[in-house]
């Protein structure tokens, strides 16, 4: 690469979206496309073995992880809260659960309803399906032969399977398929895991589905990896290029036609302010010659905040920590060395259920992933023995936050304050939602399982004793949103067709510009948007072609 290149498309950053894009816009083979990427290749032992993100989620060494932390948060007792997202090809689908969810249908209505025209369900379905390979196959709601491999999981454990009969027994009922509009409900997540012979098991990242088929033998598709964006490059309000510093150098590349955007919801804000493009005051402030004042521009931060009950157990059939379960784990190994199965394929979490806390509500406004060992602290705080937990989020939050500047230093971290339990409805949506946790954890059939009870939680707490309890431990569980959000009222970001207002030539294509966090995991829904985004780019460099004829 010479310090000056020049393509059609520049896209800055590889993750879920990145890598959709890169592959979407390279299959015309008369379009040039260069993605930037500012970690690695995404594709060692740790990201491939499903299990080994227990090694990358801590943020020990950094190892394919930014492990950003936020501002301290007032309605965490004044602590600050951990982000792991991911730093490689593949982004967070790289170090996450791999849990495939959409959300629910009334999501993507809504925003519809509110202005992102094009964007409700139906019309978001085709994109979808088209980038699914699910393991049964196509129909009417699923894809069977998109590049991303949807699988059931390869081996749950048994205890999984009587959390689903433990909800069962509390009247939810059991869903076969959280993903065709309407996910409330309990049972087992579907994964981003390879079904196919030859990766069977291993985990299928955005990158591991839709770059490393195609890379080698896409000569008009170059991937930079350990490429930091420091800049993009506006001239006469059209971006034109990005800065960049790639192997100690730095260097520029420029964009015919478009730069896209797909840092994710704390990075594409950032890059966003650091060139110029966001709220002007702010901008000044950190010595930043404002070329558009958009001021939504890191505001509506939104995520799901999430809460912890873990217990100990006699069943050692899960992950555990002590000379016997290393042993254990070593079999474990070479079974999926072999096969592509057993506990080194799990996604950890392996029990599912969108619940409704009250009776009266519409839609599910808690979540619950049931995990085959026992997670404190990110799994940076370990336990000796054997356990399980139970997580709750709190669905749709109303509180907001913001990603904001620290410094002008394009490779410091961005500033980050969710905002958690800012509104008084998510705390007690969340109190309501821990209570719910107990409720199945203590029916007959998780009965054989129970051991001791972790961090104090006990029978007959009042709500006093549950709101300490959430302010003492809950943190993220993953979903950041909504930094650079599509709409067309002052502090939208982008339009409907994911365009940055007051700028031609950039679009912000990644979680970030959803109004509003959708009820469930965010990966998959990060991924339709790509889709979405890449069609919405070719049919404007069609428009464009046919006007200059």
């Amino acid at each position: 690469m010479s310090s000056q290149d020049v393509f059609d498309y520049v896209i800055v950053g590889g993750g879920s979206a990145g890598a959709t894009l890169a592959a979407r816009l390279s299959e015309d083979p008369t379009t040039s496309v260069c993605l930037l990427e500012a970690g690695g290749n995404g594709d060692h032992l740790l990201i491939r073995a499903p299990a080994g993100v227990v090694g990358i989620l801590p943020g020990y060494g950094h190892i394919s992880n930014w492990a950003y932390r936020t501002t301290p948060q007032p309605g965490l007792n004044g602590r600050r809260g951990y982000q792991p997202r991911g730093r490689c090809l593949g982004g967070s689908s790289a170090i996450n659960a791999m849990l495939y969810i959409r959300g629910h249908r009334a999501d993507y209505d809504g925003w519809a309803e509110l202005g992102c025209e094009g964007w409700s369900w139906e019309e978001c379905l085709p994109y979808f399906r088209r980038s699914e390979n699910n393991q049964h196959g196509a129909d009417e709601v699923h894809g069977g032969d998109g590049p991303l491999q949807v699988s059931d999981q390869a081996s749950p454990r048994p205890i999984s399977r009587a959390f689903v009969a433990a909800a069962r027994e509390c009247q939810h009922r059991e869903v076969a398929d959280f993903n065709a509009g309407d996910n409330e409900g309990v049972g087992l997540y579907q994964v981003t895991q390879f079904h196919d012979r030859a990766h069977r098991g291993e985990r299928c990242s955005a990158a591991a589905a839709y770059l490393e088929p195609i890379r080698a033998g896409r000569p008009n598709l170059t991937v930079l990896t350990r490429a930091h964006a420091t800049r993009i490059e506006i001239e006469d309000g059209r971006a034109t290029g990005v800065a960049l510093r790639h192997a100690r150098r730095d260097r520029r590349v420029r964009a015919r036609r478009e730069v896209i955007v797909s840092g994710g919801a704390f990075n594409s804000p950032q890059l966003l302010m650091l060139s110029g493009i966001g709220p002007a005051d702010e901008l000044r402030r950190h010595g930043i010659r404002p070329v558009v004042d958009l001021p939504g521009v890191g505001r509506n931060l939104q995520d799901h905040l999430d809460f912890i009950q873990a217990w100990t157990t006699k069943d050692h059939d899960n992950f555990g920590i002590g000379a016997a379960a290393g042993l254990k784990l070593l079999a474990e190994v070479l079974k999926w060395r072999r096969d592509g199965t057993g506990m080194i394929a799990t996604p950890f979490a392996e029990g599912a259920a969108f619940l409704k806390t009250l009776p009266e509500l519409a839609l599910p406004d808690v979540q619950l992933h049931f995990v085959i060992s026992i997670v404190d602290d990110h799994a940076r705080k370990l336990h000796m023995g054997h356990g399980y937990s139970c997580h709750v989020c709190t669905l749709r939050p109303h509180g907001r936050g913001e990603v904001f500047l620290e410094s002008a230093n394009p490779f410091a971290a961005p500033g980050i304050d969710p905002a958690y339990l800012s509104d008084p409805r998510d705390l007690a949506t969340l109190i309501r939602g821990a209570k719910l946790v107990r409720r199945i954890m203590q029916a007959p059939a998780m009965r054989p399982y129970v051991g001791r009870e972790l961090f104090g939680v006990h029978d007959d707490m009042t709500d006093a004793e549950w709101e300490h309890h959430i302010r003492a431990r809950a943190d993220t569980i993953y979903h950041p949103v909504g930094t650079c959000r599509m709409g067309h009222d002052p502090l939208a970001v982008v339009d409907p067709q994911l365009r940055v207002h007051g700028i031609d030539g950039l679009r912000v294509i990644d979680a970030s510009v959803m109004p509003t966090l959708i009820g469930g995991n965010t990966n998959a829904p990060t991924i339709m948007i790509a889709e979405r985004g890449a069609d919405f780019i070719r049919a404007g460099a069609m428009r464009h072609a046919m006007a200059a004829e």
